[in-house]
């Protein structure tokens, strides 16, 4: 190609799908209106006043009071780093509780701040083995304790009492990873004195990815200011990030990035629909469709990976029957129906799909119409269903 002669390249022309998978979730059109609005500088008072009001439905959504819950400007994965690098110094031991695929990577990332993680190895699909956690605990110099509540790998929901209950054995740090249960699931951080606990815009908020809400308990904020290292991230020290998200004085606050703007007023807008909802009625949907879809799976003769008392309402692994073929499936369901599921992750790659029903896609119509179209692909594969999915659901609607 000659660089003389611009590429000749169509607009963007997206088909509006209808995401059923781990993440991104669908967007309500009042987050994408949001989003159209006109740019301001990341300074400007109309835009420092957008900033106080995401901070305070951030602390509605998580249930806090502290003063340091922010937006980290980047996906879940940099306020999860933003959690580790933050309340963790090099040399300093952290307990990893690892029941899946995001375990894994915050131990990736403790190792790369110089932390020395001892691992807690769970089985894939349940929670977290509270013996193991607890003599590793016992056996350490860890001052940090951390488990996913909402493995997004699996489909698990951890319980929360117990880790707190571990970690208080000597007055421990809790860090909680909530990136697929903020917004559906009770975090209750003041409630279960979570110390560190971070999350993604793009899963049960219905907001694009692009921001990781973050909340550090005023305790952690003085295990960060006592530090002997500076944090490992410049981008990612919270120390800086609070000049500018919070007010020194008179309204002033100190440049420390270009936020991106539109992404808050997507968040700001997200973050006001959950309260329009309120907490409680936004979690009964998410837990009634989720179950409607349990109701439809199993009486197709499908089985659920999760044990029910442990089933995140937000991500559904359900077991591939043997002889289907798990990309077939999926792909047939994105080219004919415009569904998008997704497919395993680690051991589970190719034995599960992972369906999620979350924020504005946590609905009756997206669940009676994902059945529908997954017996018929079930079908294309040879897989002849035990009863009728969508009627299961429907029976189940009609008297919940």
């Amino acid at each position: 190609m000659s660089f003389a002669d611009a590429p000749a390249i169509a607009p963007l022309n997206p088909p509006r799908r209808i995401l059923l998978g781990p993440g991104p979730s669908p967007v309500d059109d009042r987050v994408l209106r949001a989003m159209s609005a006109p740019l301001l500088g990341h300074l400007d008072p109309l835009f420092v006043r957008t900033m106080d009001e995401v901070q305070v439905l951030l602390r509605y959504v998580f249930e806090t009071n502290n003063s340091l819950t922010i937006p980290i400007s980047g996906t879940g994965s940099a306020g999860m780093e933003a959690a580790v690098a933050n309340l963790i110094e090099p040399d300093e031991e952290i307990v990893i509780c690892i029941n899946g695929y995001f375990g894994e990577r915050m131990y990736e990332m403790a190792t790369r701040v110089g932390a020395r993680p001892i691992r807690v190895e769970c089985e894939w699909g349940g929670p977290v083995d509270l013996e193991k956690a607890r003599a590793a605990w016992r056996a350490s110099n860890a001052s940090v304790l951390f488990a996913v509540h909402a493995e997004t790998s699996t489909g698990v929901l951890q319980p929360l009492e117990p880790l707190r209950e571990i970690a208080d054995e000597r007055d421990g740090f809790l860090m909680i990873d909530s990136v697929t249960s903020v917004g559906a699931h009770s975090i209750g951080v003041d409630r279960n004195r979570i110390d560190a606990c971070y999350a993604g815009t793009q899963k049960a908020l219905s907001c694009p990815p692009g921001l990781a809400p973050v909340t550090f308990s005023d305790r952690a904020v003085d295990k960060i200011r006592a530090r002997k290292t500076k944090v490992s991230s410049w981008y990612l020290d919270t120390t800086l990030l609070t000049a500018y998200w919070a007010d020194a004085g008179g309204g002033q606050r100190t440049y420390h990035h270009t936020a991106p703007i539109t992404m808050n007023y997507g968040l700001h807008e997200a973050l006001r629909m959950v309260a329009e909802e309120g907490l409680d009625e936004r979690a009964k949907r998410h837990q009634r469709n989720h179950r409607a879809l349990v109701a439809g799976i199993e009486a197709m003769g499908l089985s659920m990976q999760v044990d029910p008392d442990y089933r995140l309402w937000t991500l559904n692994a359900v077991r591939i029957p043997e002889g289907v073929d798990d990309a077939s499936v999926r792909s047939r369901l994105l080219q004919e129906f415009d569904i998008e599921i997704g497919g395993g992750l680690g051991i589970f790659k190719g034995k599960v799909w992972r369906i999620g029903l979350m924020g504005a896609g946590s609905t009756e119509n997206n669940v009676l119409l994902l059945l529908a179209a997954l017996e018929k692909a079930l079908a294309h594969e040879g897989y002849r269903v035990k009863d009728s999915g969508v009627s299961a659901a429907n029976e189940f609607y009609s008297v919940n």
